[in-house]
Order: structure tokens, then C-alpha cells, then sequence
């Protein structure tokens, strides 16, 4: 999240709104704006439907539908033009999301 955060001049450059979406409530969600300074959108997928929809859900310490980390480009259309999936641990590659942005508006 704080990649998003730290990095949003970057993706609005290249024509982008982040968001972040998790299956956390969105009290969470207001915990973690306040506690993280987040300046961009947060989305409760509470009930598991993004993450199905998405094909991202795995079981995990006997919990379903738990959302692998991954990242989503979407274009204005709603069609997903880039994923990427991540381990636990893995700290993603920002630079690769802004330069898929950039190079998505390009073409537009």
C-alpha cells in the first residue's frame, strides 16, 4: 500500500488511478487510511466476489477464497490489460506497473 502511496504522482502521470482492494471491512479499510496516510481509494471485497471474479482465490491456514498479492491494469472499459502475482515477502516491481500504464495510455 505504501508503494501506492508513495508513487502516486507517478501512476497519474501515466494516466492511472491506483486502488486498493482487499477482503478486509471497510472499517478496516478506514484503520488503515488513517494509520498508513494513504491517498488513494481503498475497495472492500468483503464477500470474496472480486476475488473469485478475479481467479486470485486460494485457500490459506484453512481460510477460502483468501486473495492471492496481486496487481491488476485495468483500462477505462473494465478489461484487464496486465497482471501481475506476487509471494508473500516479494516486494513488487513499481517501476514495471507505472511503465505498463504509461505504455496502455500510449496506445490510447
Amino acid at each position: 500500500m505504501e508503494l501506492l502511496r508513495d508513487r502516486r504522482a507517478a501512476f497519474e502521470e501515466a494516466g492511472v488511478q491506483p486502488v486498493g482492494i482487499s477482503r478486509d471491512s471497510p472499517w478496516c479499510h478506514i484503520a488503515w487510511r488513517q494509520a498508513l496516510d494513504l491517498n488513494f481509494g481503498l475497495l472492500s471485497d468483503f464477500n470474496g466476489e472480486a476475488v473469485r471474479g478475479l481467479g486470485i482465490g486460494h485457500e490459506f491456514r484453512g481460510f477460502h477464497d483468501v486473495a492471492q498479492r496481486s496487481a491488476f491494469l485495468i483500462d477505462e472499459t473494465g478489461v484487464v490489460r496486465n497482471a501481475w502475482y506476487y509471494e508473500t515477502g516479494i516486494v513488487p516491481d513499481v517501476e514495471e506497473w507505472i511503465a505498463a500504464c504509461s505504455a496502455l495510455n500510449a496506445d490510447n
